[in-house]
């Protein structure tokens, strides 16, 4: 995930406009997943020890650890990360280990923008938009449950009936239960360990797990459990498995006469009269995806009663990354980058930056091309540094008197603004280098931050992610003393200072006015050099500022 490291107001926003903390991070991990097909979660998983292909995929896994026992009666359940109980985890209904491994996965990444919910969910657009499958919307703002949910999942040796109330307790018509359980079994299958009445063991070496799939391509999205169900030549175990009691599946594709799989219109008709509309999963693989999308949408914002997820989130078009205020003596840095979403580098394009200050004045410089990046949905970025064409430098070196306001781009002669409101810069309270390392064994060191003359804050203050024994992320907040004495950092800036021992990262909060803001950008001890003999600011003379 990208750490976008601007100061900024904590209030949410009536609209998504850059910097917003929360929003900047559900962002970039919906979008900024930098070149997904080199890894997971397509391939198959492995044994480490001989690398035999085992037959599973990871995508089937982070796809089935979407459904959840919502009730829309009474606003329970839904996606809320549940499944991450040892409860749930061992109850019938959820055999296997793809529960496990994927919290695994999720439950380290969760931070306090980011609930591991939410992480569940863009897991779900992640293995479907990675493995050729339709964009899906996303929306933000799952919380993470406290206990476990009620049970009430599908299995496959329950009837027609159990099924069709099983999904109608969701939210969700016969037809739609048609549709997810093809959309969730375009991946994967079945695990012989897990069902071994329904799958035998296949000994086969390039199939180590015996897991005999929905469809021939059961690590690619498509229509294909569709079409093979319809031809006839579908190995599905739910649909043509030995044992008829799990062979869910067929009497859920069948339940309104094969309608949804195949149509109205037969593939005979389509032979002689091909142009004839196509209304049927078999039929139309435009059909099917846009579909999926649907509904995976709607599944993955099922939630509990009370919670209220963000508008879609869309990528911003032009949006400032890994931002940060470093006070470096007699200089104000500012490194960073601008992605353009939805194009690739190009030699050609000229890419500007410019920024107001705080004395009305206006300066400016090119950027410099840094990487392409390809997001899960297949759609490039190009990312331009605050490297100055000019004076070659890793950031821009501004002068801290007159400071820094707002930014605004330039691309090839167009000016990105955001509508005219431009990317607002807050230089109030900013780290500074002068802090350091006090001691090595054990590791201690010395928090500076740079506070500017003429801002009074209420208060400064350190925050800590600290996960409680469900983890779910709080945040947990120090105090700095005021100094009983300025102490000054050049002429505009006047420091706060902390003690730390601990080696987890740290985020800059501060309050003024009433309001409470927060920098993104972690600071940690592992940052930092050994303190010079003498508490005194060094000011250093760095290339001329802008």
């Amino acid at each position: 995930m990208l750490r976008l490291a601007l100061l900024t107001c904590v209030a949410t926003a009536t609209a998504y406009v850059w910097p917003s903390p929360k929003l900047d991070a559900l962002e970039a991990m919906r979008w900024d997943q930098d070149d997904p097909h080199s890894g997971l979660p397509c391939g198959f998983f492995t044994f480490s020890d001989t690398d035999a292909p085992t037959g599973r995929a990871n995508t089937a896994d982070w796809i089935r650890t979407e459904y959840a026992t919502h009730d829309v009666t009474d606003g329970t359940g839904g996606l809320d990360a549940s499944i991450r109980f040892p409860e749930e985890q061992s109850r019938g209904e959820n055999p296997g280990t793809g529960f496990v491994n994927t919290m695994e996965v999720f439950t380290s990444q969760n931070t306090r923008y980011i609930s591991i919910a939410d992480l569940v969910a863009i897991g779900l657009i992640t293995s479907v938009e990675t493995c050729g499958g339709p964009q899906i919307a996303f929306r933000g703002g799952r919380i993470d449950a406290g206990e476990p949910n009620n049970p009430g999942v599908p299995e496959p040796t329950q009837d027609l009936d159990s099924h069709t109330a099983a999904f109608a307790r969701q939210g969700f018509t016969p037809t739609e239960m048609i549709g997810l359980v093809a959309c969730g079994h375009t991946f994967g299958g079945v695990e012989h360990t897990v069902f071994p009445d329904t799958v035998p063991d296949l000994h086969d070496p390039n199939n180590t797990l015996s897991v005999e799939h929905f469809d021939t391509t059961f690590d690619h999205f498509d229509n294909n459990v569709a079409t093979e169900y319809i031809s006839g030549t579908t190995q599905n175990p739910l649909v043509v498995g030995a044992n008829d009691t799990t062979n869910s599946d067929k009497r859920i594709f069948a339940s309104d006469g094969n309608k949804t799989m195949v149509g109205s219109v037969t593939p005979f008709v389509l032979r002689i009269l091909p142009f004839m509309p196509s209304y049927s999963f078999a039929q139309s693989a435009d059909l099917f995806a846009s579909t999926c999308a649907s509904l995976f949408a709607r599944m993955i914002d099922t939630v509990p009663a009370g919670v209220e997820l963000t508008e879609v989130i869309e990528p911003l078009p032009v949006k400032p990354a890994l931002i940060s205020l470093i006070l470096d003596g007699d200089n104000l840095k500012l490194p960073g980058l601008v992605r353009l979403f939805g194009v690739s580098l190009n030699s050609s394009r000229k890419v500007t930056i410019e920024w107001d200050d705080h004395a009305g004045g206006t300066r400016n410089t090119t950027l410099v091309d840094d990487h392409q990046s390809t997001s899960m949905a297949r759609i490039p970025s190009a990312w331009y540094a605050f490297n100055s064409s000019d004076t070659a430098l890793p950031a821009l070196w501004i002068e801290p008197k007159v400071g820094v306001t707002a930014m605004r781009f330039t691309v090839d002669g167009k000016v990105e603004d955001q509508g005219g409101v431009g990317f607002a810069v807050e230089d109030g309270y900013v780290f500074s280098a002068s802090s350091c390392l006090t001691s090595t064994n054990p590791i201690a060191g010395r928090f500076d931050i740079a506070v500017r003359n003429g801002v009074n804050p209420t208060r400064i203050f350190l925050e800590q992610e600290v996960k409680d024994a469900v983890d779910r992320v709080n945040v947990q907040e120090t105090n700095l003393r005021a100094p009983a004495q300025p102490v000054t950092a050049g002429d505009s800036y006047s420091l706060w200072s902390i003690d730390v021992n601990s080696t987890d990262p740290y985020t800059i909060g501060a309050e003024i006015g009433g309001v409470k803001f927060s920098t993104v950008t972690q600071h940690s001890l592992f940052d930092l050099t050994l303190c010079a003999p003498q508490r005194r600011i060094q000011h250093k003379r760095g290339p001329k500022p802008f």
